[in-house]
């Protein structure tokens, strides 16, 4: 069993044998994935807690008559049973149905040998227990290759620096940072300028492209920052709210380590739509970086909404620090 997969089910048995017997149903990922995927969770579990039926769902006929759709549409969640939904596949077949949105568990499987856990129920594991290594594991494998894939939207990332109000003199912490491609334009534009990422791999990346030259990089997690109350005068955060396990609490360490009357830019160099469709899905009503969901988490958080734009080459949202 390869070292990755081995990881994810160990810990997916840790996490769920305390609650036995109990039902897992598997489904998505490619065709033969999810009976592969149900076969290796089950020999992560000790012989001593085999009160388990553990079950690959093929997929039934979704309501267009002979579509390909998710059976756990079809499921509800249940005390006596787990959904795990592997996100991938060929065109993404089961990205329509709500199979994602009603699993337990989401496994990023675009590729078979090196899934990741990117949501389990709080239910059923607080986020500390997965949250950090699993996310490290799914950025470190992408982190040689980021400039090379996205390089070229280097220019929105200035001009979403020029749209947030940086100014000179400005303490600015890019919180998330990846490879840096922010960097250049804050140091530019502001005085002292710090890049955060929980990723070593990311700060590698960023390091061998030259961006320490210009901003100082630190190993850190978004959820706990390491500066002191009101540091920062902005905060630049690129694509990282809507991976936040808990975006309330990540919104509120963000406004902990902004001065009152800060400025917090939410960025992401294409619109959320074009960004779903990189992913294989459509957007849904109700997602968290929606006009009508961000506002309220923003000042549920210590912020305050002051524009909002989703446009096909940005998603930009400005908002104040209490």
């Amino acid at each position: 069993m390869p070292e990755r997969i081995a990881e994810v089910t160990a810990l997916l048995a840790e996490v769920l044998a305390p609650r036995a017997p109990l039902t897992v149903i598997v489904d998505g990922g490619d065709p033969g994935a999810a009976a592969s995927f149900a076969s290796c969770l089950a020999a992560a579990f000790p012989s001593s807690s085999r009160a388990w039926s553990i079950d690959a769902v093929l997929g039934v006929t979704g309501p267009g008559g002979g579509l390909s759709d998710s059976a756990l549409n079809v499921l509800e969640p249940a005390t006596d049973r787990i959904l795990v939904f592997l996100r991938g596949g060929p065109r993404h077949r089961f990205a329509e149905g709500d199979g994602e949105r009603r699993a337990q568990v989401v496994i990023d499987h675009r590729d078979p040998e090196w899934p990741v856990i990117r949501q389990i129920h709080p239910d059923l594991a607080d986020p500390d227990r997965w949250y950090l290594s699993e996310s490290r594991a799914f950025f470190a494998a992408k982190a040689t290759g980021w400039d090379t894939k996205f390089g070229d939207d280097m220019p929105r990332y200035a001009e979403a620096v020029r749209l947030a109000g940086v100014r000179p003199g400005d303490v600015v912490l890019d919180v998330g940072c990846g490879t840096g491609r922010a960097l250049p334009a804050l140091a530019a534009a502001a005085g002292r300028v710090i890049g955060l990422d929980f990723t070593p791999d990311m700060l590698d990346a960023a390091r061998k492209a030259g961006r320490d030259q210009c901003a100082d990089l630190v190993l850190a997690d978004a959820r706990r920052l390491p500066v002191a109350d009101a540091a920062a005068d902005v905060i630049f955060a690129a694509g990282l709210v809507h991976h936040l396990p808990d975006p309330v609490a990540g919104l509120t360490e963000l406004a902990r380590a902004t001065r009152p009357g800060g400025t917090l830019a939410i960025f992401h160099p294409t619109g959320r739509a074009q960004l779903a469709a990189r992913h294989g899905r459509t957007l849904r009503p109700g997602e968290p970086m929606s006009e009508d969901r961000l506002g309220p988490l923003l000042a549920e958080s210590g912020w305050q909404l002051n524009s909002y734009e989703d446009v096909p080459d940005r998603f930009l949202a400005l908002a104040t620090r209490h």
